[in-house]
Formats: structure tokens, C-alpha cells, sequence
């Protein structure tokens, strides 16, 4: 492969930023960004959307808040004509992701005439069959509804030509690997692509060589990695602690703040208990209905709730500047996931603040993140004066997990509010056996979406 580019030496060269009108896009498109204000692009749009525009692949190692959305938005408003069928198809691994996406476009392409859809799992069919019915230019999709889709026939993908991977690690450890592959596939030889990851695991390099043609990779250096730009601290202290002094980092907050919760029980109890504190809080979990979780999402991204309190199904799919706070109330089951919640804050360049609250038995795990942010850590123990006595059994070792590869995550344990792979969330055995008769069996491990991935 070619030799990667990384964004952070393009961050680093302030003098060099490179305006939107640089970069060749339509008037129709110019329109939209000076309405959003965007004038500077960001180093990932300045390096990737020239690239995307010459017809060449690239694959690009970035975090969220990065600017991404826009790199890959942009270049196929720049390509894709209204009218002539589904021509961009982006997956994305969450519902909330999809949904930010497809925003996010809308509003680059608002003057260009080109229609947007989204489809995943918990929203009726009807619904996305309508949208279907007026035209789309551009879907974007979770894999496991866009099987069901291309199953049914109600989409084919026979004009598409521009995809787009986003979160490609996420839809990995979410099991998606087999439903991306039977849906590239499907797709046209000739197209361009753009896969984006934070981490590179061997499986999704492997899938960039066997789908991806000579593509340009733009890379982050290992610090980016690390947070950098947030304001980090951690408190070690017991479990029955945490909420007073939550409710007291809350309060000597102005902005809105995020809350992630290890479990969905967990969620609604701290939910509940900001409400008696008289806070205007929101949830989101994996239970709850897609439309109530619409509506948490929507009262939190209008100011209108200045807390939202979540599990790791909202961590890759909230993008809301004011968010001045991340608390992680208990200590992320590993490395990245720690990476994509404080991510929530110091969005596009904005400040931010990531507090850790650690149980004294999540000590070990804790111990295993620390060990890969690189910039300073604030220990709020020592700041505060709070002594740490920890009884002697919970003083133990955890083996070390590779980095950025949890295939047991909270997306997937029941604990989580997600589907296990073997639980009741797979799909309907009768569209199983007709999308074996219609397409062969893919299913090596289960299933188109094996369930839990009907995001």
C-alpha cells in the first residue's frame, strides 16, 4: 500500500489551513457552507476531498469529531446527480450514527437537489419504503436493515457509485463483518470508496485490500489517539460515592454534559436520580423505543435537557458542540470505547472536560486505559484530598486486552441493553431462509446482522 499521510503534521501547519473555495466544490455546496459558517476546512477534508474527487479509494484512520462527515459528504454531493437513482451508499454501525450522518448531509446539500434517506432497524418499513417512493440520491444504512432492503427488493444497488465505510472497527466488533462483505458484493466493480476506523485491526485491513482499489491512506499518529485537547482527571473512590460528587462536577459546569453508564439499569437509575436533584436530564439506552430515544436525542441536541445519560449505544452517534462535560460513571470495558466517549467533548476543535469516575474493583481496568492515553492525567484524589483504601481482594491484576478489539463489548452484552449474538434479536427465520434462496448463505456466523446489529 501507499505510504500514509498523517493528519496530525497537517494539524500542526496552521499556517497552511486551506479555505472550502479552495477546494473546487460546486456553488451549490458554497452556498451551504458559508451558511453553516464553515470557511477553514479541517485538516482530514483538506487532505481526503481532493483525493475522492481524482476517483481514487482512500482509507482513513480518524476519530470522531475529526471532520470526517464532510470529508466523505462533501466529495459525493460533489459527484452524485438528483434523479438518477441510489447513487452514494454509506454504513454506518448505529442507528444514532446514521441518523447524525444523514443530517449532516442535508444540510452541505441543501441547495443541490440531491435526497437523503436513512434506513435502520426499529423504524417501520413504511417509512423508509415513502422516502424510497420520492427518490434518493444518497442512503445512508445500518447493514442489518439494509439486508432486509436489498431482500425484499426495495432497494437494489445497481447505480451506486460512491460507499463509504464509517466506524469500519465498530461495525467489526459488532459482528457486521460477513453482512459488509455480502453487501460490496452487491455493489457495482466500478465505484469509489472510503473506509474510515479509528483503530486498523487486521480485520478491517484485510477488508480494505480485498474491496478497496490502490487506495490513499491519511493516518493518525498514536497520540492522536489519546485525547489530546481534552482535560482528563479521574477519582478513584467507592461505588456509593459517585453520584454526589457527579451531581457536584455538574453543577460547577456551564454547558451540557454527557453521563455514560456501563449497563442500562445503571442508566435509568442515575436518570432518575438527576430528576430529584431537580436536573433536566435525558436517557438513552438500549431498551427504550427508537422513537424515545429520537426524542432524548432531540430535546438534548436543542439545549432543551442539559444532561444525557447513556450507554455505549450513544457514544459513536452524538455530535453536539455545547457538550462541555463527559463523566464516564463507571470505567468503559476497554481501551477505545474510553476514546469515542470522551470524544463527545472538545468537538471540532472546542474545549472540553472527561471525568472518570473509578469504583475501587474497576481499578485494573482503569489501570489498562491509562497506559494508553498519552497526554497528562489529573488525579482528582490528590487534588481533592479524598484518600484511597482499597480492601486487599479487589487489589488485583487485569491480563492485559489487545487494544481497540473488544468482540464482547457493551454494544453486544445483554447487560448493555444490546443483543448477544445468541440471543432472541436475530431475525425472522423465514427471511433468513428466503435471503439463502434469493442470495446464497453468507451466514458463517449466524445470519445476515446476527440480531444484534439491527441498529
Amino acid at each position: 500500500m501507499t505510504r500514509a499521510v498523517a493528519f496530525s503534521s497537517l494539524l500542526r501547519e496552521e499556517n497552511k489551513m486551506t479555505k472550502f473555495e479552495e477546494l473546487e466544490l460546486k456553488e451549490e455546496i458554497q452556498k451551504s457552507l458559508r451558511e453553516l459558517g464553515f470557511d477553514n476546512a479541517f485538516p482530514i477534508q483538506e487532505a481526503v476531498i481532493p483525493v475522492l474527487l481524482t476517483g481514487r479509494d482512500v482509507v482513513g484512520q480518524a476519530h470522531t469529531g475529526s471532520g470526517k462527515t464532510a470529508a466523505f459528504a462533501l466529495s459525493m454531493l460533489q459527484e452524485i446527480q438528483p434523479k438518477k437513482g441510489i447513487q452514494g451508499l454509506i454504513m454506518a454501525p448505529t442507528r444514532e450514527l446514521a441518523m447524525q450522518i444523514t443530517g449532516e448531509i442535508k444540510k452541505f446539500g441543501k441547495y443541490t437537489g440531491i435526497r437523503t434517506a436513512t434506513v435502520y432497524g426499529g423504524q417501520g418499513m413504511g417509512i423508509q419504503l415513502d422516502a424510497f417512493a420520492r427518490g434518493v440520491e444518497i442512503l445512508v444504512a445500518t447493514p442489518g436493515r439494509l439486508i432486509d432492503h436489498l431482500k425484499r427488493g426495495s432497494i437494489d444497488l445497481n447505480d451506486v457509485t460512491h460507499v463509504v465505510l464509517d466506524e469500519a472497527d465498530t461495525m467489526l466488533d459488532m459482528g457486521f463483518i460477513d453482512d459488509i462483505q455480502f453487501i460490496l458484493d452487491l455493489a457495482p466493480e466500478h465505484k469509489i470508496m472510503s473506509l474510515f476506523s479509528a483503530t486498523m485491526p487486521t480485520e478491517i485491513l484485510r477488508l480494505s485490500e480485498e474491496y478497496l482499489k490502490n487506495p490513499k491512506q491519511f493516518l493518525l499518529d498514536a497520540d492522536d489517539l489519546s485525547g489530546e485537547g481534552i482535560d482528563q482527571s479521574f477519582l478513584v473512590l467507592k461505588d456509593r460515592d459517585k453520584f454526589q460528587h457527579l451531581v457536584d462536577f455538574i453543577k460547577k459546569t456551564k454547558g451540557q454534559t454527557i453521563v455514560f453508564c456501563s449497563t442500562k439499569y445503571r442508566t435509568r437509575d442515575v436518570a432518575k436520580f438527576l430528576h430529584r436533584e431537580k436536573f433536566v436530564a435525558v436517557a438513552i439506552e438500549g431498551d427504550m423505543s427508537q422513537h424515545r430515544r429520537e426524542q432524548s436525542m432531540s430535546k438534548f441536541r436543542s439545549g432543551k435537557a442539559d444532561i444525557l445519560v447513556a450507554t455505549d449505544v450513544a457514544s459513536r452517534g452524538i455530535d453536539v458542540p455545547q457538550v462541555a462535560l463527559v463523566v464516564n460513571y463507571d470505567v468503559p470495558n476497554q481501551e477505545m470505547t474510553y476514546f469515542h466517549r470522551i470524544g463527545r467533548t472538545a468537538r471540532a476543535g472546542a474545549e472540553g472536560r472527561a471525568i472518570t469516575l473509578v469504583s475501587y474493583s474497576s481499578v485494573g481496568d482503569w489501570n489498562v486505559i491509562k497506559r494508553q492515553i498519552k497526554v497528562k492525567l489529573t488525579d482528582l484524589n490528590e487534588v481533592m484530598g479524598i484518600k484511597v483504601s482499597i480492601p486487599d481482594p479487589l487489589k488485583r491484576v487485569v491480563s492485559p486486552r489487545r487494544f481497540g478489539s473488544n468482540r464482547g463489548g457493551n454494544f453486544r452484552g445483554s447487560r448493555s441493553g444490546g443483543f448477544n449474538r445468541n440471543s432472541g434479536g436475530r431475525r425472522n427465520s423465514r427471511d433468513d431462509r428466503r435471503g439463502k434462496r434469493r442470495y446464497g448463505d453468507r451466514s458463517r456466523q449466524g445470519g445476515y446482522g446476527h440480531g444484534h446489529g439491527r441498529s
